[in-house]
């Protein structure tokens, strides 16, 4: 921009819109696949299985048994705010998909190239349409496939360089496995894969009849789901319920793990986190923190999802006093669990050959050990007398000369 133009107001191209709108939808891969859960959720899934390769930044695929997009639909599917699940503005009071504003399939095609492969239940085959920045660049090519979607984003970021390079292929790999490890203990219902490309086995997968406590224990290991407290609350006149499992003060770790949910909805709130943590304060070592899944539902026509662009934070009406209701339950049960502490011990087993070698060492410290720095156990055993002669030297035994002699004859006698 010239220094003449710099004071002057310009409308934006459309490309940069988007650009700048896909990149606050999509900050890293984690969000793209945290948005084509939420998809196959809506669309009814009881399989999802997901599969990246560097992180999500060459290759992020979704696969899933849900409804399916209809043929006709494919044009309009990565089309910025082209949605399904609402039709004017009042129909955010009462929504109950993850899903309203129809960005996120937009704004994953306008950073990566995308592929789309459907069928829905009703459909003799399936349907394959490739996007790029919004637009259908392929016409919609009949192939082979399973009822459900398939979603391909190769290439992510190509053109934000600096983003791009900002990120290590390992981070962003485990912020994928912990966005998927937390979906599959809130939907118990539904199965979830996760793998690395060109990998036969799976790092993540959960069975479709699976409870939460079978996936807390499968994902996050027997140590916390033994400790486990069940938590369950309704509320009438606050109008919220509230079900959960948080760890007792038997168990505490380095990280503090909250997994929350909001009308099915992943997000992260500082207040309920803060009072979690200053209950948990009472009862656990300094540095010490809970596990806690809390799944909160609350009316919808008193909550707002539609307050940041990844749909990660929410406002709800009486926030404070839902806050308040939640810490004094969770007080409560550890309270009542807090009579007695457990602690779990195992006794050490000898590592192979080193009972020999503890053998050895005895027999060596027995041989150098001198009498006199035994400690006498009975008192029949060693006397002081032992440590004397029975025979005692007399005078005549001495060896003397002869003056000598005589001055001690003359002296004892």
């Amino acid at each position: 921009m010239s220094s003449q133009s710099q004071g002057r107001i310009i409308k934006l191209s459309e490309r940069v819109i988007n650009l700048i709108a896909a990149g606050e939808v999509v900050q890293r891969p984690a969000n793209a696949i945290k948005e084509l859960v939420e998809n196959s959720l809506d669309a009814g899934a009881t399989n999802i299985q997901v599969t990246v390769c560097g992180g999500g930044l060459q290759l992020a695929q979704i696969q899933d048994n849900g409804s399916g997009i209809q043929r006709d639909d494919l044009l309009l599917v990565c089309e910025r705010f082209a949605t399904s699940k609402l039709s004017t503005y009042e129909d955010l009071r009462s929504v109950s998909t993850y899903g309203f504003r129809g960005e996120a399939l937009a704004s994953i095609s306008h950073v990566s190239h995308v592929s789309i492969t459907t069928r829905t239940r009703d459909s003799p085959c399936a349907y394959r349409m490739k996007y790029r920045d919004g637009k259908p660049v392929s016409e919609a090519v009949a192939c082979a496939g399973n009822p459900g979607t398939q979603i391909n984003a190769e290439d992510m970021f190509y053109n934000m360089a600096t983003r791009k390079n900002a990120f290590k292929s390992s981070e962003e790999h485990n912020k994928i496995s912990d966005v998927l490890t937390k979906y599959a203990i809130h939907n118990s219902g539904v199965s979830f894969s996760f793998r690395k490309q060109h990998s036969a086995m799976a790092e993540l997968r959960t069975a479709v009849g699976a409870s939460i406590k079978d996936n807390v224990k499968l994902l996050y290991g027997a140590s916390i789901a033994t400790e486990l407290l069940e938590i369950t609350h309704e509320n009438e006149n606050l109008n919220f319920k509230l079900r959960g499992f948080a760890t007792n003060p038997n168990y505490n770790n380095k990280k503090f793990n909250l997994l929350l949910f909001i009308n099915n909805r992943l997000v992260d709130c500082v207040d309920i986190r803060r009072a979690i943590e200053s209950i948990y304060q009472q009862y656990l070592p300094r540095n010490s923190h809970p596990f806690v899944y809390l799944s909160l539902l609350i009316d919808a026509g008193s909550i707002d999802v539609n307050i940041h662009p990844t749909k990660n934070q929410v406002c709800f009406i009486n926030q404070d006093l839902i806050v308040d209701s939640i810490r004094s339950l969770i007080d409560s049960e550890l309270l009542n669990c807090g009579t007695s502490r457990s602690f779990v011990t195992q006794s050490l087993i000898p590592k192979p050959g080193q009972l020999a070698v503890n053998k050895s060492v005895k027999n060596r410290t027995e041989e150098i050990v001198r009498s006199c720095d035994k400690v006498r156990t009975d008192c029949k055993s060693t006397t002081l007398e032992s440590f004397y002669s029975e025979h005692r030297p007399s005078i005549s035994d001495l060896i003397l000369d002869d003056s000598s002699r005589e001055l001690l004859n003359s002296l004892v006698f």
